[in-house]
């Protein structure tokens, strides 16, 4: 804490550039990253508490909005706009964008709907959010993924951080080769498991701002120029929703 003309002004806020070519990106992933391992630590023990006070003071902090804001303007769909037609391609848009990351009067606009092709020969409708809701997506989930990465299933692979298909894999390879292992493996997909979720069900399960995450999901979708409401299921094509479509989409 220091004093600056008269005040108490944290450290870190006094460290906050003033322009978007003056960031320090290594700086900013090494404070983000040091609020994760205590979120991770709080979750470990339980301390659940601590949590929410922890993520809360991720998604406030400069470094955690600024990643944010860096992860939609430089991936594959930073040329893909949500309802609103809005990109954020110019240094002063992206750093003005920071400061528009808050809880506060913060209300999702409606997702764009848009279809792509699938291998059947099918089509994939995705839903696509505005900048905006794209930056708030990025930014919650540097809270939440601490969160999830501590209690998920070891043994799970789909959708997650520094996982891949050779993991799951060799974890069946390593459970089918041992003395008495089961001889059968099931191969099984729930047929329209991400349009049929239970909003209530992650509203109680999911730990993140609910208030938030509510919004998220109610925020309804375009499709054909027509405002549909969202009652169940989750968007594919958002960054907080898996199956992850950013390399196409977003």
């Amino acid at each position: 804490m220091k004093i600056i003309h008269g005040k108490r002004v944290n450290s870190a806020s006094s460290h906050v550039p003033n322009e978007w070519t003056s960031i320090d990106w290594k700086r900013v992933q090494k404070n983000v990253r040091v609020m994760q391992i205590r979120l991770m630590k709080a979750t470990q023990v339980g301390d659940w508490r601590r949590v929410k006070a922890l993520q809360r003071g991720l998604t406030h902090s400069f470094s955690a909005r600024a990643l944010a804001v860096k992860r939609v303007t430089e991936n594959q769909g930073k040329n893909t706009a949500g309802v609103d037609r809005k990109l954020w391609n110019s240094p002063q848009q992206k750093y003005d964008a920071i400061a528009t990351l808050k809880k506060q009067r913060y209300k999702p606009l409606p997702l764009r709907r848009v279809y792509i092709p699938k291998p059947n020969g099918k089509m994939r409708p995705l839903g696509i959010p505005t900048m905006k809701d794209r930056a708030m997506q990025a930014l919650h989930l540097l809270a939440l993924d601490p969160v999830l990465e501590t209690l998920s299933d070891p043994n799970s692979y789909g959708f997650r951080k520094n996982r891949s298909t050779a993991d799951a894999m060799s974890q069946i390879f390593i459970l089918t080769s041992r003395k008495g292992s089961a001889r059968w493996v099931l191969d099984a997909d729930i047929e329209g498991f991400f349009d049929n979720i239970n909003h209530d069900w992650m509203l109680d399960n999911i730990g993140m701002d609910k208030s938030i995450l509510r919004k998220w999901l109610k925020s309804g979708v375009v499709d054909r120029k027509q405002l549909l409401a969202t009652t169940a299921g989750t968007p594919q094509g958002g960054i907080i929703t898996p199956p992850t479509t950013e390399q196409t989409a977003v």
